[in-house]
């Protein structure tokens, strides 16, 4: 995670300044200044095994689902904030996610808008994106699930991996496999060992919830 912690800072800098400001859209130059003062205690972040994710389900009840980064339970399912409401893009309302971490860190922020120097624990999610692919045939109205790859995982700045606030997840997700178009990597190997890309599929099918 050392590759990503100015990425980390930005995205707690951006939590920050949303809730000193109720302001849910803040300017990016606002948060790359504040980035700057956002400082974790000791320096450390601390990592967890597990992460519980409360949800309505469809008759109206609730229920609670369990992500772990360790197994093949670790998909998980948001909203689209870029979504513009096109219907015919209706599997674009989601984004998806394979969990890579659940940690948390000690923040003491400096920066506009801070009350004083006490140290406060923020949760957040390390997430490698999954990228939708052919939404328009895909979806309800195709009637065919959705499908999705990973982008490239050569770089940090490739954007298929992020920060998430845990209270952006709606639930858990059954992603699976394309598995007549074979692996990504034939020989096992890929780019990054904490990424976990060594086993990817060059494609899945997104089914949206766990049952």
């Amino acid at each position: 995670m050392q590759d990503y912690l100015p990425e980390l800072k930005m995205h707690l800098a951006e939590r920050i300044l949303a809730n000193v400001s109720d302001n849910q859209n803040v300017r990016a130059d606002e948060i790359a200044t504040a980035a700057g003062s956002v400082l974790f205690k000791h320096d450390r972040i601390y990592d967890h095994k597990i992460f519980r994710v409360n949800y309505t389900t469809y008759d109206a009840r609730r229920a609670q689902e369990v992500i772990n980064p360790d197994t093949s339970h670790c998909n998980i399912m948001v909203l689209n904030g870029a979504q513009n409401g096109d219907d015919d893009a209706e599997c674009s309302l989601f984004l998806y996610a394979r969990v890579l971490g659940i940690c948390h860190v000690n923040v003491v922020y400096l920066g506009p808008g801070a009350v004083d120097y006490q140290p406060r624990r923020m949760n957040f999610l390390w997430v490698r994106w999954y990228e939708q692919i052919d939404l328009g045939r895909t979806g309800w109205s195709a009637s065919k699930l959705a499908r999705a790859r990973f982008p490239s995982f050569a770089s940090p700045t490739s954007g298929s991996v992020g920060f998430l606030d845990p209270s952006s997840v709606l639930r858990a997700c059954y992603i699976v496999p394309r598995f007549s178009i074979g692996k990504r990597y034939e020989d096992g190997k890929g780019v990054s060992f904490c990424g976990r890309d060594s086993s990817d599929w060059k494609e899945y099918y997104i089914n949206r919830s766990v049952l």
